[in-house]
């Protein structure tokens, strides 16, 4: 299975020939998309959902299905129609991978605004988030994407989720709102502190999993 990283939060999977995206917002490159077969929305936020980038992917492959949670749906227009929804402890296979999602609210931002629903998926050894802290606590987590930065996180946080899932490599994620400042900051304390291999891919990046 091959990994790639892309930038912010967007995660793609390719095996033998099949591609599961996850969270392809509007601050991840469109060619997230090229070829997917699937796509994995973590929650509503623009950041991991780019409606339009979704509607042009499906005008160039109509067999491409979305799995979201059923809040989300309504943000998809015209593209409800190809999402399934799940909520979390919801198995289902995705693009040939086993999915299981987890969580179910996107972390506190402030107690004076609305929590929205979010899902963390688990694929084959992977666990994406999104924009939470949930752990998995059932799932054999091998590699780990930990956001790094965001309105609703510290550093500690990101510290603590790494040691609570306790994988074997983690990467970072939701680092698109720091600059190269912000990023070296944050990476050295990770390295340090994650208490396993931990490294940020590059918007592109793929590793072999």
């Amino acid at each position: 299975m091959r990994l790639t990283k892309f930038s912010h939060a967007c995660v793609r999977l390719d095996r033998d020939g099949a591609v599961l995206v996850i969270d392809p917002g509007s601050l991840s490159e469109r060619s997230a998309l090229d070829g997917a077969d699937a796509v994995l929305i973590t929650h509503e936020h623009f950041d991991h959902l780019d409606v339009d980038a979704l509607t042009d992917a499906l005008a160039a492959r109509p067999s491409v299905r979305i799995y979201t949670h059923p809040e989300v749906t309504p943000k998809l227009g015209d593209l409800a129609e190809v999402v399934t929804e799940v909520v979390a402890g919801d198995e289902f296979e995705a693009a040939g991978f086993a999915v299981r999602a987890y969580g179910g609210l996107h972390a506190l931002i402030h107690p004076e605004l609305p929590r929205v629903a979010n899902l963390g998926f688990f694929v084959e050894g992977v666990y994406h988030p999104g924009d939470s802290f949930d752990v998995p606590t059932d799932a054999d987590v091998r590699t780990l994407f930990v956001p790094v930065s965001g309105p609703w996180l510290r550093l500690a946080d990101s510290v603590e989720f790494v040691r609570q899932v306790a994988p074997q490599r983690a990467y970072a994620l939701h680092d698109g709102l720091l600059n190269d400042v912000g990023l070296s900051v944050y990476d050295r304390n990770l390295a340090a502190l994650a208490g396993c291999d931990y490294a940020r891919l590059g918007a592109g990046e793929s590793v072999a999993l």
